[in-house]
């Protein structure tokens, strides 16, 4: 049986600290005594079904996590995982993002911003048997990069029933067992209530990460659907969707050292790659992502002033980009200040020890470290190169040419043999994002983070420049920047890419229409497709050697690990998961110790008139004033709690996820990390892994007190503790 998945069910799961992991369902009944004994009070085995609640109330928007909130389709997630449908409707007349929005019913709900879908999961198989039957298991590089693709994409055609569906074979532990899992994908997604920036941005990117925080990060959205009750575009006509069960939402919160679990799509972690990955990260990758990002920001404030119709399509570029920049400045101190590069080298050495010792394991595993660590340092040979190059592919006219011109390359293939992204399964999406670009497209911005990174690329040796590039934009060390500002100002003057209508035209053109283009982008994108082409075909190859020697060494550390009974639980990658733990402070350094909640009172003594981080409305700040909690007062507290702090272990695409009770009731919604767990995508610290949720008690007081959202309760089903 050449399975690994069944591998990882046999390894002892019970010696897993008690907050650490994030579960897959079917790994549940492994961990039930556990999860009884912290506190959960309904079944733990009916969690392992998708079926049944409460994991048929979860969704994923995508990059985000949301859950239902109603029998009417309603949806709650974060305030910045709906940021961009916010910003999309914005006008400098209208602007929702200052204002806040909420629709008085539901004839007044506005289309999200295009692509937006809501994900409902409906299956996990395992694959693994089907993904490795790769017809010559003698097949290196890309060869067997390209069978492993075939068989994914081949399970995710048969998968595929109808555009109503999606599916996907995620990949788990470096490429040692597959699962395929299959989404109901809900197109007609619309905008119902979000609170203005100065609830729901509260803090900005000065709180950020930080401990304590007031930030009110909720926003709603609701599902639609056509009179046959399945997914259908855009259409007035369209009904609610009725989800199979919905979350009845709790309006007294939580107290210190309750149980909590929080069921998501957490996007990445790294907590089984070697110490020559860790180092690159943290002493370089992360170093220079995090000035790249903050140079990004600042090129796009010095053109597009505050309030201008510029600076309204870049601010969630530009709340995307400081959320990151300010993570990786987590990271780097968490580093600094800790022993994680000490701890890699560690394990590895007593990996290796282990593998020494038996005839047997020497057998299997003697050369496993050594290739992969070879792959590794020829996958980092040119990553400053890579890097600029990336951050300068981020442009808009840049990328929309690129990808344009690879779909036509693409179109000339069966649809199967296609990169994915270019497979008539995503062209619906790719429309949509050609069509969404004029929202976040300014010309001037564009021209200036060019000119910035083309600045630092200018310093790059002479042998990791391309030459491709050089030739096109006639770069040499004695061009000056203005001359290459003038190219690049003609370049957006005179193509026609920055108009919707043809960029969609572009995508049914052939290559010869590429061939004979006048446009300055379509040129471009023209002159650099050999030089891409060869590093895709260079990358896969790479990818395909690395899909072989990572799973032998990982297979190596998981059975290193069930031999000394430490936790065992696949890195997160997208996939549907479960985490849990309990509400708690924690002390981020000597003398100083955090408590679990933050009071409507602190949020106050906060408040700067006017400041775009700090300012509070006027209708809060008068109730809080006056103390009018009204119902959703803590007696314990004796204000209203804010946010707070809980032990569940959690990383980015947790975004939104619904924190729940022992009784699987909606308790609020994780939105962010404290500074000094940021690293826990690397490495879990039970003493400073602490996740930031929003309450329940402060989102429904404020939709009923303050922001004219109280009809959204009658809908809900509110719920109390028991006596």
């Amino acid at each position: 049986m050449r399975s690994f998945g069944l591998f990882l069910l046999a390894l002892t799961l019970s010696a897993a600290h008690a907050d650490e992991g994030m579960w897959q369902p079917h790994q549940l009944p492994k961990i039930s005594e556990q999860l009884q004994a912290a506190g959960l009070e309904i079944n733990p085995e009916s969690m392992q079904r998708l079926d049944q609640f409460p994991m048929n109330a979860i969704i994923s928007l995508g990059g985000c996590t949301a859950s239902f909130v109603s029998p009417e389709g309603l949806i709650v997630t974060n305030h910045h995982c709906v940021y961009g449908s916010i910003a999309y409707n914005s006008t400098p007349e209208q602007n929702l993002l200052q204002d806040g929005f909420v629709a008085a019913d539901k004839s007044k709900e506005i289309q999200a911003s295009p692509g937006t879908r809501v994900y409902v999961t409906e299956e996990v198989t395992e694959v693994t048997d089907t993904v490795l039957d790769v017809a010559n298991g003698a097949q290196q590089g890309e060869a067997y990069y390209q069978a492993i693709e075939q068989n994914k994409k081949r399970l995710v055609a048969a998968c595929e029933s109808s555009q109503d569906y999606r599916c996907e074979v995620y990949t788990f532990h470096g490429g040692a067992s597959y699962f395929l899992i299959r989404y109901l994908a809900i197109r007609d997604v619309r905008l119902v209530y979000a609170p203005p920036s100065s609830i729901g941005k509260f803090g900005g990117d000065t709180d950020n990460w930080m401990w304590p925080r007031h930030t009110g990060d909720w926003g709603f959205y609701r599902a639609y659907v056509g009179a046959d009750g399945l997914p259908a575009d855009y259409d007035p006509a369209n009904q609610p969707y009725t989800p199979a069960a919905h979350f009845s939402v709790n309006k007294e919160g939580l107290a210190e050292d309750d149980f909590v679990m929080v069921l998501g799509y957490p996007g990445r972690t790294n907590r089984y790659r070697t110490a020559l990955e860790v180092q690159n990260q943290f002493e370089w990758a992360y170093p220079t992502a995090k000035q790249y990002r903050e140079d990004y920001i600042e090129v796009i404030k010095s053109v597009a002033a505050a309030g201008s119709e510029a600076r309204l399509k870049y601010e969630n570029t530009i709340a995307g980009l400081a959320n990151y920049a300010k993570n990786y400045g987590s990271m780097i101190t968490s580093y600094r200040k800790g022993s994680l590069l000490q701890d890699k080298q560690t394990l590895e050495r007593n990996v290796l020890a282990w593998i020494e010792s038996d005839e047997t394991r020497r057998q299997r595993f003697g050369m496993a470290y050594t290739h992969l660590e070879h792959l590794l340092t020829e996958e980092l040979q040119h990553q400053e190169r890579d890097l600029l190059l990336a951050y300068m592919g981020r442009t808009n006219l840049w990328s929309v040419a690129t990808r344009l011109l690879k779909l036509a390359h693409e179109r000339e293939k069966p649809d199967l043999e296609r990169d994915s992204g270019y497979q008539e399964r995503d062209m619906a999406r790719f429309a949509q994002g050609l069509q969404s670009l004029d929202r976040r497209y300014d010309a001037d911005v564009d021209v200036a983070v060019l000119l910035h990174f083309f600045s630092l690329y200018q310093g790059l040796p002479a042998a990791e420049r391309v030459g491709e590039l050089d030739e096109f934009f006639g770069l040499n060390d004695r061009q000056d920047l203005g001359a290459l500002q003038t190219k690049l100002q003609s370049m957006h003057a005179r193509t026609d890419l920055d108009e919707a209508a043809v960029r969609l035209q572009w995508m049914e053109a052939s290559l010869a229409e590429f061939e004979s283009s006048n446009d300055p982008y379509i040129q471009f994108a023209r002159a650099l497709w050999s030089y891409n082409h060869q590093i895709e075909q260079k990358n896969k190859a790479l990818a395909g050697e690395l899909l072989k020697a990572r799973p032998l060494w990982m297979q190596a550390i998981l059975a290193y690990k069930e031999s000394v009974g430490e936790p065992v639980y696949a890195d997160a990658n997208s996939s549907l998961r479960i985490t849990y733990g309990t509400v708690t402070g924690y002390s981020p350094q000597d003398g100083l110790i955090a408590v679990p909640f933050t009071t409507a009172e602190g949020m106050l003594a906060k408040y700067v008139p006017g400041d775009d981080e700090f300012d509070l409305p006027e209708p809060l700040r008068r109730a809080i004033a006056a103390r009018d909690y009204y119902e959703y007062s803590d007696r314990t507290l004796g204000s209203i709690a804010i946010n707070y702090l809980t032990t569940v272990d959690i990383t980015g695409g947790n975004s939104g996820s619904p924190t729940l009770n022992s009784r699987a009731e909606f308790v609020g919604l994780a939105f962010d990390s404290v500074y000094e767990s940021v690293i826990g995508d690397w490495s879990y610290d039970p003493n400073m892994n602490r996740t930031i949720h929003v309450s329940s008690p402060y989102m429904l007081w404020t939709m009923k007190y303050i922001d004219g959202a109280a009809h959204l309760l009658d809908e809900m089903t509110l719920v109390n503790n028991p006596e």
